[in-house]
């Protein structure tokens, strides 16, 4: 069975490519009048979005070649416990459904620098904007691209990672240019190859599993995973130990341990980084938020906890296939493989039959395009209504931002391209998943404590969140790069670790504190700094939300459909604790 992708491949895939763009083309022309004359339904597709139809465009834009390639590489690296991630963003999600999202929609929020222009000043609002433009063009479009490119050309068998980029960009760039209803509803679609051809991928590689280390003719699924359980029960860990050594050498298991452990530091990581890792992305973000705040809130919300609901059966797609190249590389029925975490869903997928292969290619190239479109129209949306029309042209018509927004997200697609071309950021070297979680963070700290205390803390004054989003930042990179060299390794506060990597073949000796530990100390310094300012001026800041606890009553549909995430959440936690 070849690895790479035969004729039967190429036929699915097509067949996916012109089922997209048909009806994205299609749902194009029924809005062709409005696409060009008013910007809120460009940015937003205002009011025109179902349920569903939100829910499906969260996960999609959410789930891409991070996931897919990162998150699956991580599964490889470390096991079930990055299932963290997916799962404690299904209750951040009913967190963002009950509180966030009625205060966004009562105050006739469109984007999050319009936020914090409403709730703070001009000041804030406009160093926001440059910088979640930089995350987005620089962090988060450069690592989907080169990730997911990088996946696709290990299936063409190599030499075709550039030419992929630009075709991957072109096929976002159709879409995108559509505005946000053609991205939204070209979404459910995405999300439903995604979906199919994820859950295939997986079932497969379960039946491979069954059949290379349990010797069975005709692989089981259900076999395949029990074999996954036996061979691996370390992966199955949700909760990772602290390690005891701290000082290791290469090819020691402790060094390994400790690699885990910097990554997801176990319980602790739940008491710090991981909640505002999750609560940021879902409810401070425009890129995800912005699906929702075209809607009324009964649809907003009902779409916000549909995605919550799939939320919890997503790393059985982009985490499972790691664990099962994990078992079948340690029993050498991985030929070619290198052991390089990011490698693994790609060397899974080669076992894949003709034509299921193609299903796969698809859904991971969904994933990708998706979330590229996605993100670029937040690109277009921050840049087109928060900077040109309120800094460089305030009288600019409808049809001139529609056109500024095409333009900008032109501009940031060739950006992000001239930065992936040769990986000049060092994606590979870091580990897709890491990267992007690891370099959010420096500004999620600031960010997340700015938009807290600016919903639900009257007294939060804008001097406290100019200090708050810069001093968040400052104090990120502080802890990651100076502290363990002014405090030590061992504080109350911390404890850093020492491991060796090795990298382009040089054996490199790291000391670091956890990144998600980071985050939770920068986070609580920050808040208590705004608080102490904002202590110093009014009671009740002028420009402060007035909050309305009708706006927070849940019907009882909502109700149930929260509690069944809960409940199987809870299933998850007791079973993989």
């Amino acid at each position: 069975m070849s690895k790479y992708l035969g004729t039967a491949d190429y036929i699915v895939f097509f067949v996916y490519f012109i089922i997209v763009a048909s009806y994205g083309y299609w749902v194009y022309l029924r809005k062709k009048k409005a696409t060009v004359t008013a910007s809120h339904d460009y940015f937003l597709a205002e009011g025109s979005l179902s349920w569903w139809a939100i829910g499906a465009s969260l996960i999609a834009s959410n789930i891409s070649a991070e996931q897919f390639i990162g998150m699956s590489g991580e599964g490889f690296f470390v096991g079930v416990a990055v299932a963290a991630y997916e799962w404690i963003a299904a209750v951040a999600l009913i967190i963002i459904a009950i509180w966030f999202i009625p205060i966004y929609l009562k105050n006739k929020i469109y984007t999050m620098p319009q936020f914090l222009e409403t709730r703070y000043n001009k000041s804030v609002s406009l160093i926001m904007a440059v910088f979640w433009l930089f995350l987005y063009v620089i962090v988060n479009l450069t690592s989907i691209l080169y990730l997911g490119a990088l996946a696709i050309d290990a299936l063409l068998g190599g030499g075709y990672l550039h030419t992929i980029m630009v075709i991957l960009l072109i096929m976002a760039l159709l879409i995108g240019l559509g505005g946000m209803k053609v991205i939204g509803y070209t979404d459910v679609i995405q999300v439903a190859v995604l979906i199919i051809g994820g859950f295939a991928t997986v079932y497969m590689a379960l039946q491979i599993v069954d059949q290379r280390v349990n010797g069975a003719a005709t692989g089981s699924a259900i076999a395949g995973f029990k074999a996954l359980l036996n061979e691996a029960p370390q992966h199955f860990k949700l909760i990772l130990d602290k390690p005891k050594v701290t000082t290791t050498t290469l090819n020691m298991p402790e060094n390994l341990d400790v690699q885990k452990y910097v990554v997801l530091p176990g319980l602790a990581m739940y008491f710090a980084g991981q909640w505002i890792v999750n609560l940021n992305y879902w409810g401070c973000n425009q890129y995800i938020t912005q699906r929702a705040l075209g809607a009324d809130l009964k649809t907003a919300r009902t779409g916000i906890l549909f995605a919550g609901f799939l939320k919890l059966f997503m790393p059985v797609i982009v985490m499972l296939p790691g664990i099962a190249a994990y078992v079948l590389y340690t029993k050498g029925e991985l030929p070619g493989f290198n052991g390089v975490k990011d490698s693994a869903y790609s060397a899974i997928l080669g076992f894949l039959p003709v034509g299921l292969k193609g299903l796969a290619v698809a859904a991971l190239t969904a994933a990708i395009v998706a979330s590229l479109a996605g993100k670029v129209n937040s690109i277009s949306t921050i840049y087109t209504l928060d900077i040109y029309k309120k800094y460089l042209k305030k009288d600019a018509t409808e049809l001139q931002l529609v056109r500024t927004g095409r333009w900008a997200i032109i501009v940031a697609m060739l950006v992000a391209l001239a930065f992936t071309w040769t990986d000049v950021l060092g994606i590979s070297g870091e580990g897709g998943f890491t990267f992007i979680q690891k370099y959010t963070g420096f500004i999620s700290p600031g960010v997340f404590a700015m938009f807290l205390l600016g919903m639900f803390w009257k007294r939060t004054t804008g001097t406290a969140a100019l200090v708050g989003v810069i001093l968040g930042f400052v104090l990120a990179i502080f802890f990651n790069s100076y502290a363990v060299d002014i405090f030590g390794k061992e504080t109350w506060m911390y404890t850093a670790f020492t491991y060796e990597k090795m990298e382009n073949g040089v054996v490199h000796t790291i000391t670091e504190i956890p990144f998600l530990i980071n985050m939770g100390w920068s986070f609580v310094i920050t808040v208590i700094v705004m608080v102490l300012i904002s202590l110093a001026g009014p009671k009740v800041n002028p420009k402060a939300f007035v909050i309305d606890r009708s706006m927070f009553k849940l019907d009882p549909r909502t109700i149930v459909l929260i509690v069944i995430i809960l409940l199987l959440l809870s299933a998850l936690y007791v079973r993989f604790w």
